[in-house]
């Protein structure tokens, strides 16, 4: 799908590089293995979904990139929205959405667990807050 520019596809074979240099400069880099390119190569692989925003410019440079695990039939949990800072504020995260939705279907709910900064997005964008989440913290 293009957006205004802005290429929106399922990637299923992003490469760790482009995936962690998006991070970084989105910001999440701070909460995610950016310095274990295997770890990062085992998240991509193991994905149910990885939704790309591409520039519609030559070399197609990378700016934004969902990355869901799912069942594709019951839910779709998107661990990561990132969103270069260059790109941000243009509704690419928005746009990231929306097409991940559109691959996944209807009968697959979207959830994830927003980063306090971004809260208001979320909400600007229409997705209704859970109040109950829960989990184990990693050791590593």
């Amino acid at each position: 799908m293009t957006k205004a520019g802005v290429i929106y596809a399922r990637e299923e074979s992003l490469s760790a590089e482009e995936f962690r240099r998006v991070l970084i400069e989105s910001g999440l880099g701070a909460l995610r293995p950016v310095d274990d390119p295997e770890r990062l190569k085992t998240m991509l692989a193991q994905a149910g979904l990885i939704v790309t925003a591409r520039l519609d410019q030559p070399g197609k440079p990378l700016v934004g990139v969902a990355r869901g695990v799912t069942d594709s039939s019951w839910c779709c949990y998107v661990s990561e929205l990132a969103v270069s800072s260059s790109a941000q504020g243009f509704g690419i995260g928005k746009g990231l959405l929306e097409e991940a939705r559109r691959q996944i279907g209807p009968q697959v709910a979207l959830f994830l667990v927003s980063v306090p900064d971004a809260v208001g997005f979320y909400e600007r964008i229409g997705m209704e807050r859970i109040a109950d989440a829960f989990w184990y913290k990693r050791s590593l």
